[in-house]
């Protein structure tokens, strides 16, 4: 355990604007908030934004996926934006974004109130690689009719894959070089100066450093159970089907990388 916590602070030091903890962290500065919604929407006149809730978390009812968004917020208009950093591909975003979408439109009205409540929204995937495939920094997504293009459903939603290894000339400079720190490297710009002097700032928080190494305790946790669970499943499914137990000690071995020891203390469980 020992180990695991100078591995955990040895991690925390190293962290960059791509973590979604430090990201959501950075994010609650509304001057850089509004900076890289203004960069990632350059169409909009973005006054100055709300924080409804830090790292908002939505739980709809007792049985139902609950979220914790990265970084939620409100302009004057009411319109609603969800930034997340991606970090990880998964063939699951596009769902991932229709379910937050949904839990996102829970929030804005109450039962019995009209649909017309709802505001414009858009909700922002920042990814350090390029889900579609295609070259592009950015991918946004509107509802519109496939018979006719030129129709657009006007439900007022909005989704963005941003894409930090983006190789076409399809950007604002000043997006390109947020992007392009987002992926390692270090541009000539004034904001992600300051963003980058707010992550060796936040390094230094203790309180936030504290939650963090809770939060990555917790994980690791978690997945210490699920792998305990797994292999004890799969002890007994072996075991139904009369499998020696020196067999089935090898195959835990080799399936989930154990030492022997490690394995026989499954075998007794």
């Amino acid at each position: 355990m020992k180990d695991q916590t100078m591995e955990n602070a040895t991690a925390w030091e190293r962290l960059q604007i791509s973590n979604d903890f430090l990201f959501g962290k950075i994010m609650q500065d509304p001057k850089l908030c509004k900076e890289l919604l203004q960069r990632i929407l350059p169409e909009l006149e973005i006054d100055h934004i709300e924080y409804p809730e830090t790292q908002k978390a939505i739980r709809p009812d007792i049985d139902a996926k609950s979220v914790r968004l990265d970084v939620f917020v409100n302009d004057s208009k009411g319109t609603v934006y969800d930034i997340e950093m991606q970090v990880v591909s998964s063939s699951e975003l596009p769902k991932r974004i229709r379910y937050y979408q949904s839990l996102i439109d829970l929030q804005m009205i109450d039962k019995g109130e009209p649909y017309k409540k709802l505001k414009p929204s858009y909700i922002i995937f920042i990814c350090p690689f390029d889900y579609f495939g295609r070259g592009r920094h950015i991918y946004t997504f509107k509802n519109i009719c496939r018979e006719d293009t030129d129709i657009l459903l006007g439900d007022e939603t909005t989704k963005i894959f941003l894409n930090a290894l983006g190789t076409m000339d399809d950007i604002s400079p000043e997006l390109k070089a947020f992007l392009d720190y987002v992926a390692g490297k270090k541009p000539t710009d004034p904001f992600v100066d300051e963003l980058e002097e707010a992550v060796k700032n936040a390094r230094k928080n203790r309180e936030w450093r504290h939650e963090y190494m809770t939060l990555l305790m917790r994980d690791q946790e978690n997945i210490e159970k699920g792998m305990e669970i797994g292999i004890l499943g799969m002890v007994s499914s072996l075991r139904d089907f009369n499998i020696p137990d020196h067999d089935i000690l090898q195959k835990i071995q080799e399936k989930y990388n154990l030492s022997q020891e490690e394995a026989e203390r499954y075998l007794k469980m």
